[in-house]
């Protein structure tokens, strides 16, 4: 009998231990509707000027859904689906509409058996294929390793490129390295060259594109609506996934300081701090396991303007952050249990679209 009885404890204790995690109330305000259905993963997606939808499926698929009609986009690269890593995030250049170039992100491999790592491409869409594809950046050395790929993308202000690339389970080689690819934020011009500014620029062995390092994993990034600034999140170990304000040449600690601890449960390290290292914005303990983020800035949901979305794989929720002088006050749950959510992202209508795996894009819409 001692055996059934152990055995039933732990899994209450799992059970507990799950739940309690979950701690952010649900918040009802709101319904929802599948807009684009039957996705499997639907890592990044964007809206063209005239109202259709391009979306990145991670198992290397790009579908144009336009008229209630999927059409699969050809011509892409060469894409290595590996792990997490497959057909990753996609973006428009802020003046899309009169250069027509598109940025994604995708695992790529010189060979079949060197394995893969991030790239960063920049194309056009014509008849429904890629053309003028020209790759911008490629992390180096390609890898096995199937984690931490990072991968999102997006424009500042000025025109800057910024993306992430994760330490690909590297923790102790890649982050604090700035000679090498991997657990950094870079930043590139529009067609792929290096900006003069950039903080490594003037170091002979540094990886010039690199605008931050000491990241461990960032599925997350977008612009602050009203200050410009890039905003990140990344997933932590067990606990400790966080959400920066990214500046340059900053170190972002990983992973020498920490809020979180391994998943068998020992520890990474005692500090959670050290001079020089950037203290994150907000962290979760336990771990949500953040992928996506948006900013809403429509009065489509007045008492929600402001707020930071980030979804969460883990818990099969959106988490709405409420902010004030950058800093979490609260957090409750959006679509709660849907789902493993992926991406989110304000459309141009004002409404809320979030990628949702085995589900699709749902929007949402709020109550009267």
């Amino acid at each position: 009998m001692k055996l059934p009885f152990l055995f039933i404890t732990i899994l209450i204790l799992i059970h507990f231990n799950s739940c309690a995690q979950d701690k952010n109330p649900i918040n009802t305000a709101h319904s929802h509707e599948v807009v684009v259905p039957s996705l499997s993963n639907p890592w990044g997606f964007v809206f063209l000027p005239d109202g259709s939808i391009l979306i990145n499926e991670k198992s290397g698929k790009m579908i144009l859904f336009k008229n209630n009609k999927k059409t699969e986009i050809s011509n892409l690269p060469k894409i290595e689906v590996l792990g997490q890593g497959g057909l990753m995030d996609i973006t428009l250049h802020p003046n899309y509409k009169e250069n027509g170039w598109l940025y994604i992100s995708y695992a790529s491999s010189n060979d079949e058996n060197d394995g893969a790592h991030t790239s960063i491409m920049r194309a056009k869409l014509e008849d429904n294929k890629l053309v003028n594809k020209k790759v911008l950046y490629k992390a180096l050395p390609n890898t096995t390793a199937g984690q931490h790929f990072g991968s999102r993308i997006t424009f500042d202000n000025e025109g800057y490129l910024y993306f992430t690339i994760g330490e690909r389970g590297e923790r102790d080689i890649n982050p604090q390295d700035i000679t090498k690819d991997g657990g950094k934020v870079y930043r590139l011009k529009d067609d792929g060259s290096i900006p003069q500014d950039n903080p490594f620029v003037n170091n002979p062995n540094a990886k010039k594109a690199i605008y931050s390092y000491g990241h461990r994993n960032p599925q997350g990034m977008t612009k602050h609506p009203i200050t410009g600034e890039i905003w990140t999140h990344e997933h932590g170990p067990r606990g400790g996934d966080e959400i920066n304000i990214i500046k340059a040449g900053k170190n972002y600690g990983w992973p020498e300081i920490t809020y979180g601890i391994n998943y068998h449960g020992t520890k990474i390290t005692d500090k959670t701090s050290l001079p020089g290292m950037e203290q994150p914005l907000h962290y979760w303990d336990p771990s949500i396991a953040p992928s996506g983020m948006t900013f809403i800035t429509s009065n489509m949901y007045p008492n929600w303007k402001g707020n930071l979305l980030v979804g969460s794989l883990k818990f099969q929720y959106l988490d709405r952050c409420v902010l004030k002088n950058n800093k979490v006050i609260k957090e409750d749950r959006l679509l709660n249990e849907i789902g493993r959510v992926r991406s989110v992202l304000q459309g141009p209508d004002g409404y809320i679209y979030v990628g949702v795996e085995n589900v699709g894009i749902v929007k949402i819409i709020p109550k009267k």
